[in-house]
């Protein structure tokens, strides 16, 4: 198995390539509010359309889907929770050649930058 990751074109990824469990490896939070659960978060669960989003002080369940952007076929991830709703791009996705490892960045509208790893 090869550590290498290598970058996947966002523009003709398959969706269920986004799925599975991330664990949260580093987070920027710029203006996004410190105290949301997405910004205490230590993983995301997305399976099927359900999202977990796992943190130190409680767990929210929702649904996920990918949305693409009509002029460049940009990938947004679209969570829902009940008392939310959030839109991030992806902006970078990495694998191994056999794709037991990936990693996926993310750029939420509030500012939060994530970086999540599947190993």
């Amino acid at each position: 198995m090869s550590d290498l990751l290598l970058d996947i074109n966002l523009q003709q990824v398959p969706d269920d390539y986004l799925a599975g469990s991330w664990r949260v490896a580093h987070r920027v939070i710029n203006r996004a509010d410190p105290a949301s659960p997405l910004a205490q978060a230590t993983a995301l669960v997305m399976s099927d359309q359900q999202l977990e989003l796992q943190a130190p002080t409680r767990s929210e369940t929702g649904s996920w889907t990918v949305q693409r952007d009509e002029l460049l076929n940009r990938p947004y991830l679209r969570l829902s929770f009940p008392a939310e709703e959030l839109r991030a791009l992806v902006t970078r996705l990495r694998r191994t050649t056999d794709g037991a490892r990936s990693q996926l960045n993310l750029y939420f509208s509030s500012g939060l930058e994530m970086q999540l790893d599947r190993p």
